[in-house]
């Protein structure tokens, strides 16, 4: 009679990866979903949810994401200031055009991690996003993935 047991990892005896993925032309939604499940492990066998077992992502050309549909036009982002009446909008478009256009991709992976949980918060800072093609992570060796290539609708013209 054989018994089956399950194994769980140990935060001490995880081996981190690093990958970089080109996101020029890569739709935001499908790109955050790939990335979130890579920050949190979930692509291993060995995947343990309490434990940061996720690798670290570098994404390049940030700020060439796409978005399907009119969610350019309609999609709208809301934050309080903290004070009264102190509600602010802004639509996708205006923020891909602003100073900071790497954070559509950023809220979008934070939004798809766990919510009010320190190894969210931990496994989010593994997030390294850049708006050009160079990145300084090249002495860790990273393994590229062809996000586009996975499949056909990951990518827009």
């Amino acid at each position: 009679m054989t018994t089956k047991t399950t194994t769980y990892l140990k935060a001490a005896s995880v081996e981190k990866q690093w990958i970089v993925i080109d996101a020029q032309g890569a739709v935001v939604g499908r790109l955050a979903s790939f990335i979130a499940m890579r920050l949190r492990g979930k692509h291993r066998a060995d995947y343990t949810p309490n434990v940061d077992c996720g690798d670290h992502v570098v994404v390049v050309n940030a700020d060439k994401v796409k978005f399907t549909g009119r969610k350019l036009e309609q999609k709208t982002y809301y934050w309080h200031t903290g004070h009264p009446g102190g509600v602010k909008a802004r639509t996708a478009g205006k923020i891909l055009d602003g100073k900071f256009p790497e954070r559509i991709l950023e809220k979008a992976v934070e939004r798809m991690l766990p919510k009010e949980s320190p190894l969210a918060r931990r496994q989010l800072t593994h997030l390294k996003l850049y708006n050009g093609a160079d990145h300084p992570h090249e002495a860790q060796n990273p393994r590229t993935v062809e996000f586009s290539a996975l499949n056909a609708k990951n990518a827009r013209s």
